[in-house]
């Protein structure tokens, strides 16, 4: 079994907290400079840095069926991950375009679970690739691994949106040799740095009436997680219609969905809901949360919820440990 050294895991996925806390961020995107790189954003660096060989392994057309393609656990490609396909500097710049897409408050605990999450073997380490060239508009990088999946628009180094194809983002905070004893997380998700999103969703259900709470509260097994339906939506509309809200709890609701997304950087955040609001999707929206086992602890602290509509999925599963899928149609 191969072992990743300390050395490749700072490569191939999260900085160490050492790392993240002793290089300032500025510094960090200043390392790896070519002389055009004041104009070219930080993806677009990577590609001109790369090799014909190294871009005919990692680049697919921007029509490919990956491109719509999302789980909790896989690869963009399987048979080139980071350490074995990129020079020291291309890791690097890699590891400063993952670590950018995310805010400050974040970056070190999202940073952290990419590197938790490869176990130290190399047969975990992330891949990272394109969709399409620098001549499309739409001209995608992605970054996919273990309880990973982001991408970005490979133009700018300002955030576009979510908008198009599905991101994942989950955490098992234990070692393989403790997955028999705590493969299910207990009702707090200690050491789980996406719990956040779920104490914010339930503080949005608690704002709300008896009737609407009994109205989100559905009996009916949450969504498979199988690639093919995990984000599409469910032929029945399950929980409470947004519709029903008054215009200040469609507020709160957006507020909340919002704080949920405070991991992401603000260009992305701010960009996905301008599209949210100007479409009208709030409307088309029903929302629900899941009991029973779905619910650790009995407590009525909602564990695993969805956000669904005919424009937007959003799937947080709780139990037995966070995974969480979003998608908005471009």
């Amino acid at each position: 079994m191969n072992q990743i050294t300390r050395r490749d895991l700072l490569r191939s996925a999260g900085m160490s907290t050492a790392f993240l806390t002793t290089t300032p961020f500025d510094k960090l995107l200043g390392r790896v400079v070519a002389d055009d790189a004041k104009t070219d954003s930080l993806p677009m660096q990577l590609y001109k840095s790369m090799s014909e060989a190294q871009r005919q392994k990692v680049c697919l057309p921007m029509d490919h069926p990956r491109r719509q393609y999302v789980s909790n656990w896989w690869y963009i490609q399987p048979e080139h991950r980071i350490p074995g396909t990129f020079n020291r500097e291309q890791q690097e710049l890699i590891q400063r375009i993952f670590t950018s897409l995310h805010s400050v408050e974040y970056q070190e605990s999202v940073n952290k679970q990419v590197e938790i999450d490869q176990y130290g073997e190399m047969k975990n380490a992330p891949a990272v690739g394109f969709f399409g060239t620098p001549n499309d508009k739409d001209f995608e990088f992605i970054y996919t691994g273990h309880h990973v999946t982001r991408r970005c628009n490979a133009h700018t180094d300002h955030g576009v949106g979510f908008g198009g194809a599905p991101i994942f983002y989950g955490h098992y905070p234990h070692s393989p040799s403790d997955m028999r004893e705590n493969f299910n997380e207990t009702k707090d998700h200690p050491g789980n740095p996406y719990w956040y999103q779920g104490t914010t969703f339930n503080k949005f259900v608690q704002s709300l009436d008896g009737r609407q709470q009994a109205k989100g509260l559905v009996s009916a097994e949450p969504r498979s997680e199988s690639p093919d339906k995990v984000v599409k939506k469910s032929e029945e509309s399950l929980g409470l219609s947004c519709s029903d809200l008054s215009t200040d709890q469609k507020e709160l609701f957006l507020l909340t969905m919002k704080k949920m997304m405070a991991m992401f950087r603000a260009d992305d955040v701010n960009a996905t809901f301008d599209s949210v609001e100007k479409q009208g999707i709030v409307d088309r929206l029903h929302v629900s949360w899941y009991a029973g086992q779905y619910d650790i602890g009995s407590d009525k602290v909602w564990d695993t919820w969805q956000i669904e509509g005919p424009d937007m999925v959003w799937y947080f599963r709780g139990q037995p440990h966070i995974h969480c899928y979003f998608h908005l149609k471009g």
